[in-house]
């Protein structure tokens, strides 16, 4: 009788179990409608943005990526591996960010946890490396112009490829640790984030942080390089001798200063409001009212992603020489087409780009 009595109790045991892990696998399918608060007007309307801008993303970086790739000079120059660079992670954003956002939010698919944070690990490792790229094309300038003397012994294109590894690898690995076992089991967990499933505040926490420190040092390396620019002008006003060369050197400066003053602005822009609303889903519970807000403020890091290519390489007066140069080969004959069609590039400073 009592090893009956033993069994009974043990499948009871396993029973209450399997219940309670059926109800718990429920709770949290259930819990991910809590994710998906948009409206429907909200929807189509959230949904216009991201057809409209991810294709524009796309073809925008992906026209910068064949120019650099098929122009042997532009290839050779760091400043130009970094703006590839750029240019590669924003066309893995405007995929994998319009694919998973439309999914979720727009359809309403829950391929479950896994799935969900492989995608998300995408978007992440997309926006993380267009900030690190950023970041890099940002000290690139600021290099060559508080060390102009050296700065082609400083920045070789062997220590820029060094540099992207170093970004590339350290990026995708932050972004997949939610996938490789830092998550929450459930949505709406204590320590679980509100804007987004799966994710623990604490990872939350560490990426916004690695996030704004980026964004802190591309705004110092922009700052020093406005505050050279003003010095130069100052400079150049001082002098009497050189009075034409002197205004049109100041006329580029003051160029430079109004083009990097609209980077920075864009920047923060984008930026700011989607990282404002993860610090307060780390500290406290959101609304579905600010879940809304993060939805919409979220296609502003899209947006980002379609206005990095006309500030950072359509700018480029190398760039465009090439661009034209591709454009002009594709409609010369057959027999032109054998003819080499190398651009002629001018011999410019990368800080003289924009």
């Amino acid at each position: 009788c009592s090893t009956k009595i033993k069994q009974i109790i043990k499948l009871s045991t396993v029973m209450y179990k399997h219940q309670n892990e059926v109800s718990w696998d429920n709770e949290s399918f259930w819990n991910l409608t809590c994710y998906m608060v948009l409206s429907k007007a909200e929807e189509t309307a959230i949904g216009s943005i991201c057809f409209l801008a991810g294709p524009i993303t796309l073809l925008e970086n992906a026209l910068v990526l064949g120019v650099i790739a098929s122009t042997v000079t532009l290839r050779k120059r760091p400043s130009y591996l970094f703006i590839g660079s750029l240019a590669l992670a924003d066309v893995f954003a405007s995929c994998f960010f319009t694919t998973s956002f439309l999914h979720f939010h727009l359809f309403r698919h829950d391929d479950g946890p896994t799935a969900y944070l492989f995608k998300l690990g995408g978007v992440t490792m997309a926006f993380t490396s267009s900030v690190g790229s950023l970041l890099l094309t940002a000290l690139d300038r600021y290099l060559c112009i508080h060390r102009a003397s050296s700065y082609k012994v400083l920045l070789t294109r062997h220590r820029a490829l060094l540099s992207l590894l170093i970004l590339w690898s350290v990026t995708i690995f932050l972004s997949f640790l939610p996938l490789m076992g830092w998550r929450c089991p459930t949505g709406l967990n204590p320590p679980c984030s509100r804007l987004f499933p799966y994710i623990n505040k604490d990872y939350l926490a560490c990426w916004t942080s690695f996030i704004l420190v980026l964004l802190a040092l591309i705004l110092g390396a922009y700052s020093l390089i406005l505050w050279k620019a003003h010095r130069h002008v100052s400079s150049m006003t001082s002098l009497h001798g050189a009075a034409g060369k002197g205004h049109a050197r100041m006329r580029m400066d003051i160029r430079l200063a109004r083009t990097f003053g609209l980077i920075l602005l864009i920047l923060v822009g984008c930026w700011l409001p989607v990282l404002s609303f993860m610090l307060v889903d780390v500290s406290e519970i959101l609304t579905r009212t600010q879940q809304r807000a993060f939805a919409f403020c979220s296609t502003l890091c899209l947006v980002n992603s379609a206005v990095n290519p006309l500030l950072y390489a359509l700018r480029c007066r190398e760039l465009r020489l090439a661009l034209r140069a591709r454009t002009a080969a594709l409609t010369v004959t057959q027999g032109n087409s054998n003819r080499s069609s190398e651009p002629p590039l001018i011999n410019l400073r990368s800080w003289e780009m924009l």
